[in-house]
């Protein structure tokens, strides 16, 4: 959940749908007001109730749910509450929201950004995906140990991603990192910054201090492989490998590519992980170290660390900016209740994990649309894309039956990409059709979702709809698995 108080709250809920929260007064809100005093717009952004319904009642299946609207409103004083699975696996540690009551990252100062802002970046982060995958889709015409990382909701990176802690260096220096299954190079601020350096919670690295870092020579094989990760070719500064990676919200990272010890947990250490220390960086990462990469390409973190985890990862992201959930490398504690679906071959040669959309039902009626309009396109599964994306057709079937079914609701104006709302603040509760996904291998889950403005651009499956699920990589097995309650 996403929360940006003056003067309009945008929330982003986890186990429900997103609803947008307008003032009708420029004061600052108080979350103890009476309802009447605030307009409730209801945005079609579905999650996983799917999920939760089905624990709730196993033996029937459930079409929709009713949610009282004053739990929706979170209280300003929430404490920290900690993830169980986090806080019981041996080696763990929790994830929290970026502008949180758990966060680390929070100086009480820092504003979070609004609504406008996220969904913005959002988009940017959105057609940098989509300009990646144009190439790939052209080409298609041609052809155990675990350990448990905490993640940080932010919006440093895009928007609304998140961070986790590693100990990095010789002493071990504990720096914040969003995690992002769409990149591969992991890289952080070091010291000297030659030309500019971003504002950073943590001291910025120097490698200097670290008895355990070296560059790495420009005549490397791993510097001739940079280009497949950053989507640029290493270069060489006295003979010293050079990285350069720029993202789609023009932020980047310019630096030495060198090895380094990473420590996660006091039982999970890896000597000579290659990663990027840059001395040059610039962009919306403000607050965090640097970026673990947690993609496919052979210099990622799963990829490098293969030989224990077997490219195996998952985590949960916190529901709630009073919330941890946790970030996984390995299988042990996974749920025997994931449902696993294949990895595409959209994504094949890419970053990204891919899926195969077969169907989507709403309120239990399955949506007449030609099963062209996913496989051409194809989809994917990102952590860093806050709403997830459909193509056009898709979207138009889906909020044609979704508007129906909420008809004794009153219709109101668009927030943004988020065309399909209601103004509820007549009401003390709202039943919400379920929204359910299939995916091939027969893996079913419910989402949030907007529209994409192109019917060749892939949907993306966004990070407030994977809130409060277990997510499960596998990369050895070609494979992405879903549970419900995956951060207890």
């Amino acid at each position: 959940r996403s929360v940006i108080k003056d003067p309009t709250i945008f929330i982003l809920l986890s186990d429900t749908f997103n609803i947008v929260v307008s003032e009708k007064k420029k004061s600052k809100m108080s979350f103890n007001r009476n309802l009447s005093s605030v307009i409730i717009i209801l945005c079609v952004c579905l999650n996983w109730g799917c999920l939760e319904g089905a624990r709730e009642r196993e033996t029937k299946e459930i079409d929709s749910h009713t949610i009282q609207l004053s739990s929706l409103f979170p209280s300003s004083s929430s404490p920290c509450v900690l993830s169980t699975r986090a806080s019981n696996t041996k080696s763990s540690l929790h994830v929290t929201h970026r502008h949180g009551t758990c966060s680390r990252l929070t100086s009480g100062k820092a504003a979070s950004p609004d609504h406008a802002e996220i969904l913005r970046l959002d988009q940017a982060r959105v057609n940098s995906i989509h300009s990646k995958l144009s190439k790939k889709l052209t080409d298609r015409v041609r052809q155990s140990q675990s350990t448990d990382l905490p993640a940080k909701d932010g919006s440093t990176f895009g928007s609304g991603n998140y961070v986790v802690t590693v100990g990095i260096g010789s002493p071990k220096h504990d720096l914040s990192l969003i995690f992002d299954t769409g990149s591969d190079l992991t890289w952080i601020q070091c010291e000297p910054c030659v030309r500019t350096c971003y504002s950073q919670k943590e001291p910025i690295f120097n490698p200097s201090s670290s008895s355990s870092y070296y560059n790495v020579s420009c005549s490397s094989a791993v510097c001739g492989s940079l280009s497949s990760a950053t989507g640029n070719a290493g270069s060489c500064s006295a003979s010293n490998c050079v990285y350069g990676i720029q993202y789609g919200d023009q932020s980047f990272s310019v630096g030495f590519l060198a090895k380094e010890k990473f420590t996660l947990t006091s039982s999970n250490v890896f000597d000579g992980v290659y990663f990027g220390c840059g001395e040059n960086n610039q962009g919306l990462f403000t607050g965090v170290a640097g970026l673990l990469g947690l993609g496919r390409d052979k210099l990622s973190f799963p990829s490098q660390t293969a030989t224990t985890y077997n490219k195996i990862f998952s985590y949960c992201l916190p529901s709630s900016a009073s919330y941890t959930g946790h970030l996984t490398f390995g299988s042990a504690g996974i749920s025997r209740s994931v449902k696993f679906t294949p990895i595409s071959t959209l994504t094949d040669g890419t970053s990204f994990y891919g899926l195969d959309i077969v169907g989507i039902t709403v309120g239990g009626e399955k949506l007449a649309i030609p099963s062209t309009v996913f496989s051409t396109p194809g989809a994917l599964i990102d952590s860093g894309t806050v709403i997830s994306r459909l193509p056009p057709k898709a979207y138009a079937a889906l909020r044609s039956s979704f508007k129906a079914k909420m008809s004794k609701y009153p219709a109101t104006s668009a927030v943004s990409i988020l065309d399909t709302c209601f103004d509820l603040s007549g009401f003390k509760t709202v039943t919400i059709p379920k929204v359910s996904f299939y995916f091939s291998g027969g893996a079913v889950v419910c989402l949030a979702f907007a529209g994409n403005s192109d019917d060749n651009n892939a949907a993306i499956f966004g990070n407030v709809q994977q809130q409060t699920l277990e997510v499960v990589y596998d990369g050895a097995g070609g494979r992405v698995g879903f549970a419900p309650n995956g951060c207890s």
